[in-house]
């Protein structure tokens, strides 16, 4: 299974971005979704995820929406009033099932947000 990432790019503080993210292969279940992000010099951190809820970090909330596609098996994430410290590369991530593996987690290429103020 492969994690395909879009969207991304440059914006101005309180512009919006959109990312998409659509899973591919054969024969897998999708169980959940999220997307993540890493600023230089900083952790991986979970932004937000959807499987059988919704759950954001704090800092977006309110203006981050992750939203699911079941039957394309396709994730986005609408980000809107973007501000400097939300520049990070954002990385899909799926916890996935297959025959072959179970469940599993998955990560998709990175993309870059840059938000200038």
């Amino acid at each position: 299974v492969q994690l395909q990432a879009s969207g991304g790019g440059s914006v101005q503080a309180g512009g919006s971005l959109r990312l998409s993210c659509k899973a591919s292969g054969r024969a897998f279940i999708v169980n959940s979704f999220g997307w993540y992000r890493q600023a230089p010099w900083k952790q991986r951190e979970l932004v937000a995820a959807i499987g059988r809820g919704t759950n954001y970090t704090d800092s977006v909330k309110g203006r981050f929406t992750i939203s699911g596609d079941n039957t394309n098996n396709i994730v986005d994430l609408q980000m809107n009033s973007l501000r400097p410290e939300d520049t990070a590369v954002y990385y899909c991530y799926g916890n996935i099932w297959t025959p072959t593996r179970g469940s599993s987690d998955h990560w998709g290429q990175g993309t870059q947000v840059t938000v200038s103020s």
